[in-house]
């Protein structure tokens, strides 16, 4: 007897679209064909919806710890249920950093009591840590995140020798932040006594510039190729960037390239109505970098969609433009946003499959997941294709309340996630028939072992 059957799908994976019934057993796929009539403890039938494997956000910032009145492992992964988020690897910029083995062996601990899916964390970077990135374990962080620009505390690494020995040494897949910070601190100034009081977030795509993204996104890809190194590009924005990357299939590419969903979506004309809203870094551009971006995801120049996940608080983005805190909530909505392009006719189903389950788990050699296949753990995103979701203050689930996309209508809506055979979302509501123990057992920290696919 199976655990679930799910009836009647419309799966989407490995570059087909195609009518099968999906059985579970445990946390695992254990059938996968088209009609399948053995006894199971619960039947649910889709009627012709489609099944994704789960959306696997290789850039998140969940705020814990140091942070937690923003935002913690617990809410954002809680929230990533309703966006059909069933993995997630989780930034290093917390107080205190994770830039040493024990505070990172301290974050898998905290995920193991209050994590809602499954996760992983990266070490961070600074200038002086160079010992303990070598010491790394590959099948410990999901990579190393590296700040080239625009970063807090220590996590800077702007010390050419550093880089240099970071690039040589690294055992982990290298994720980097791309902006030049003298650059920018230059037209910081320029703009500030050029607007005095009239700054504002308007003139952000001028300050955090296509050159000062250039530059530093230039760089890593000179020390990568002169190094050997993995390098994965982290929130790519512009249009000059996209001549640094090659295009084809990810599975033979040392060096690939990362866009996040809102800087497909914001362009420079939403700072108007949103402000502070999307201020982030690397900043929203110009429309030609967007249309850019488009262009290079269908090239295959881009290899991965994220979110870049990075809660504040509403009364901290309602400060002045210069105050105010870079980063926006995304993760709840990154399906649907892709699906917009999807419904417009930009991207295949297909595409958006590819890049936001089965590249993150080939790139960062995921066992088991980031496919629908035999064997693989059950880690899905049921879609409503055709049903229309309004963004409302009452349904965004983020421990900061708030979204850019307050009354928004996405043209589609995340019907139900699977977690490891668990059903966690279904219909708008967290499954409240799985015992909340029997419920976090379900997430499991994320092997790096194995390439899939």
């Amino acid at each position: 007897m199976y655990d679930l059957v799910l009836k009647n799908c419309t799966i989407v994976n490995e570059k087909t679209i195609f009518e099968s019934d999906i059985a579970i057993t445990n946390d695992r796929i254990e059938s996968i064909a088209s009609d399948i009539s053995t006894e199971a403890k619960e039947i649910i039938d889709l009627n012709g919806k489609y099944v994704f494997p789960g959306f696997i956000d290789d850039q998140v910032h969940f705020r814990e710890p140091g942070l937690t009145h923003k935002g913690d492992i617990a809410s954002e992964s809680f929230a990533g249920l309703a966006g059909g988020v069933t993995s997630y690897f989780e930034m290093p910029n917390v107080n205190p950093t994770t830039t040493t083995l024990e505070n990172l062996d301290k974050k898998f601990e905290l995920a193991k009591q209050r994590s809602f899916s499954n996760y992983s964390f990266y070490l961070g970077a600074s200038n002086t840590n160079i010992e303990e990135i070598k010491k790394v374990d590959p099948n410990l962080a999901s990579g190393l995140k590296v700040f080239m620009g625009a970063s807090t505390g220590d996590m800077l690494v702007d010390n050419m020798n550093t880089l240099e020995e970071i690039f040589k040494h690294c055992p982990v897949n290298i994720v980097t932040h791309c902006e030049n910070t003298p650059r920018i601190k230059d037209l910081e100034k320029e703009f500030a006594e050029k607007y005095g009081d009239a700054l504002n977030a308007s003139h952000h795509p001028y300050i955090r510039d296509d050159e000062s993204c250039y530059l530093s996104s230039s760089l890593a890809v000179d020390l990568a190729k002169k190094h050997g190194a993995n390098l994965h590009v982290l929130h790519l924005t512009t249009e000059k960037e996209m001549s640094l990357f090659t295009a084809g299939e990810i599975d033979d590419k040392k060096i690939t390239a990362e866009v996040c969903v809102h800087h497909l979506h914001f362009s420079e004309k939403d700072y108007e109505r949103l402000g502070n809203q999307i201020k982030c870094n690397p900043s929203v551009k110009k429309e030609s970098d967007r249309q850019a971006l488009i262009k290079a995801v269908n090239e295959n120049k881009i290899d991965i969609f994220a979110t870049d996940h990075a809660p504040h608080t509403w009364e901290e983005k309602q400060q002045s433009y210069p105050d105010a805190p870079a980063g926006l909530p995304l993760l709840q909505h990154s399906f649907q946003i892709l699906l917009d392009f999807y419904k417009n006719g930009i991207f295949t189903l297909e595409q958006i499959v590819e890049k936001s389950s089965h590249n993150i788990a080939k790139r960062f050699k995921i066992k088991d997941r980031g496919y629908i296949r035999e064997g693989y753990y059950a880690d899905l995103a049921v879609i409503d294709i055709d049903k229309p979701y309004k963004v409302e203050k009452s349904n965004i689930l983020y421990k900061c309340g708030w979204s850019p996309f307050i009354d928004h209508v996405f043209s589609s809506s995340v019907y139900m996630t699977i977690i490891n055979g668990n059903v966690a979302f279904r219909d708008g509501k967290v499954n409240k028939d799985i015992p909340f123990e029997s419920w976090l057992s379900g997430r499991k920290r994320l092997p790096a072992k194995e390439v899939t696919g």
